[in-house]
């Protein structure tokens, strides 16, 4: 399985917003966590219902959102 199959979209769970399969922690809250600094290990801690491979998921996912779009700041 690759990463990004960790991820998935249901309007009936996060109103629609991508969260890590079997959770409905959105990647969003993961790459904000990371952004502010946290580590993978802290991030786990904080929700141990998260494996390392979700959050490299949420990373995977990011990095294809990236690709598709220009976000100009």
């Amino acid at each position: 399985m690759s990463l990004v199959e960790r991820i998935i979209t249901d309007p009936a769970v996060c109103h629609g917003e991508a969260c890590i399969k079997g959770t409905r922690i959105p990647v969003s809250v993961i790459l904000d966590n990371l952004a502010s600094g946290l580590d993978m290990n802290e991030i786990l801690k904080s929700y141990p219902s998260l494996t390392a491979d979700d959050v490299r998921a949420a990373i995977a996912y990011a990095a294809l959102l990236t690709k598709e779009r220009h976000v100009y700041l």
